[in-house]
């Protein structure tokens, strides 16, 4: 019993500062458990599917964050909203500054290994425009 109340990996923080790893595990873990298709548009997944997705994802969430969403049943759904959210507060100013593709596009570049100085260095040459 003690193993279900680990967790895979951090929980999605209220202050939501963990985002964007917290997505790539969660991408990573549902497509282990064959459940990748449940966060996609045009989803065919089952119901039971559906479930097991939610209640992983619910698992993985700050529990104000749970209590936030609590009414949302659907994991496309949840993911959409907490896609959304974050996507919202990219968008807000910061200090004064509005966060832009070039800061998100510095940022990458900026944390990128030591091991990649070059793969970096060519990114920035070619004049990379878009973000993901």
């Amino acid at each position: 019993m003690a193993n279900l109340a680990k967790l895979e990996f951090d929980a999605l923080d209220i202050t939501e500062k963990n985002y964007l790893t917290w997505v790539l595990d969660t991408k990573i873990h549902l497509k282990a458990g064959n459940l990748e298709d449940t966060i996609r548009e045009e989803s065919s997944s089952s119901s039971q599917d559906r479930v097991k997705a939610m209640i992983f994802i619910r698992r993985h969430l700050d529990e104000a964050l749970k209590s936030e969403y609590l009414t949302v049943e659907d994991p496309l759904a949840l993911w959409n909203t907490l896609k959304n959210r974050y996507n919202h507060q990219t968008t807000m100013k910061l200090c004064e500054d509005t966060i832009t593709e070039e800061h998100m596009l510095e940022k990458t570049f900026s944390t990128f290994h030591a091991s990649n100085v070059l793969l970096h260095q060519q990114y920035r040459a070619r004049g990379c425009t878009e973000y993901n």
